[in-house]
């Protein structure tokens, strides 16, 4: 019996904002944050301008900001952002989506460029499979690094159809809210674009 299956993007379909920037702000605080973005506002220029990818454009941000980080504490810290942040930034209409597919027995899984540090431990809480980006980790610290590549465009779905055999799926669902979904959106037999926005 053939399933059905939904993948949806994290930052900006679920959330209201991009939680790599809020993960450094319960982490690092405002302050830390906002001098981040001064520092690092020429090459924020070249990549609105498209001349830096958006790889390296976090890996950046990531060797700024973690580079050497104890990953035992910074992942405990992740933790603690899910369940004390990041439930203000999901949005309403994304949850009842994500309860409704599971309501009907349908596999729901997250497909993001952010972290699996920091959409995992939601991820699990909900219940959901995580397909995220991996970070670098040498002698227990972070390096600042992507392992791989970033999980985003067309890596999204390599790694679904690492993970999945989409010949075995009657329906697939599929919702996100950039550019960097629409590899994503174009498996899908049930698109939905910015979905959950008022």
């Amino acid at each position: 019996m053939k399933q059905t299956i939904a993948f949806f993007d994290f930052d900006g379909t679920i959330t209201t904002k991009d939680t790599m920037f809020e993960v450094i702000r319960y982490q690092k605080g405002s302050g830390a944050l906002y001098l981040g973005f001064l520092l690092l506002s020429p090459l924020l220029v070249l990549f609105k301008l498209k001349l830096v990818s958006s790889h390296t454009m976090k890996e950046i941000f990531l060797r700024y900001f973690f580079k050497g980080a104890a990953v035992g504490a910074f992942r405990e810290k992740c933790v603690a952002f899910c369940r004390e942040r990041l439930p203000a930034l999901i949005r309403p209409g994304a949850l009842a989506a994500i309860k409704e597919h599971q309501e009907k027995g349908h596999q729901v899984v997250i497909v993001t460029a952010s972290a699996q540090d920091w959409v995992g431990p939601w991820c699990e809480k909900m219940g959901i499979t995580c397909i995220a980006t991996q970070l670098e980790v040498k002698n227990e610290q972070l390096t600042g690094n992507i392992l791989g590549l970033n999980c985003n465009g067309d890596e999204k779905v390599c790694r679904i159809k690492n993970e999945y055999d989409l010949e075995l799926f009657e329906n697939i669902f599929a919702y996100g809210d950039s550019s960097g979904d629409k590899a994503m959106l174009a498996i899908a037999g049930t698109r939905r674009f910015k979905p959950f926005r008022s």
